[in-house]
Formats: C-alpha cells, structure tokens, sequence
C-alpha cells in the first residue's frame, strides 16, 4: 500500500485534486471582495472583468505550482497557497487604493479593458513575487 501513495501518478492526481478544491473557494472569496458578479459579467462578454478574474487565477495557480516545486505536502501546500491569496487579494486592495483617480472596481464592471488588462498583469506579477518567496523560505528550512 506504501508504493501506492509513492506513486507520481498518485501525487499529481492528489496535487491536482487539492488545487481545483482551493480554487473554487479562492474564486468564491474573490467574487465577494468585488462588487461586480465576475462570472455574470464574464458571460456578458465583459472583457475586463475576464482578465482581471484570469489574473486571478494564473496568480492563484502560480502560487501552488511554487508551493509543488518546493515539495510541501498537501496541508502545506494549503496553508502557504492560501497566505499567497491573502497577499494577491491585498494587492488588488492596494490597487484600488493606490488609484484615488478611479475606482478599480466600477472601471472593471464598465469593461474598462485597460484597468482589467493593469488589474491582471499585476496579479500575475505578484504571484512570482510570492511564489519565490514561498520557495526561498521553504527550501531554507
């Protein structure tokens, strides 16, 4: 039975599991830190709101790969990919507040593609940020 749970088939498939499970809640979360419906929205054709939530989600999943790459288990795993959402969602709150000229939100839910594409790039962005920090820190240990 020990060869079963050794299997890399196994583990990619229980990584794989894990990270579907935490997007769904991380998308949830993200859906009610905005005040538009991301998904009604993305389904309207709103193309800002669809690279704002697609930032979102590459920076989410860029976060677990560095945590898979620093092979933590998966309780691990969760807990320092859910401390890199909390840092992504920080900076979409940074972003709000770092632009006193608009709000981040209203551009968005108008299709404001060029507040959604600045919206995503940082996410993106960031998630390398965090995700280097995630395993510089777990690699020293």
């Amino acid at each position: 039975m020990k060869a079963f749970w050794e299997n890399e088939f196994i583990h990619t498939a229980g990584y794989y599991s894990v990270v579907i499970l935490c997007m769904v809640v991380f998308l949830t979360i993200f859906e009610v830190a905005t005040k538009y419906r991301n998904w009604e929205e993305i389904k309207k054709g709103n193309v800002a709101v669809a690279m704002a939530t697609g930032g979102k989600i590459f920076g989410a999943i860029n976060v677990f790969k560095y945590c898979i790459i620093a092979h933590l288990s998966p309780v691990h795993m969760i807990e320092w990919s859910v401390f890199g959402f909390g840092l992504l969602l920080l900076s979409y709150v940074m972003f709000e507040f770092l632009t006193p000229q608009f709000h981040v939100d209203e551009e968005i839910a108008k299709d404001n593609r060029a507040v959604g594409f600045i919206a995503m790039v940082i996410s993106i962005a960031l998630s390398f940020i965090i995700g280097a920090g995630i395993e510089s820190f777990t690699s020293v240990k």
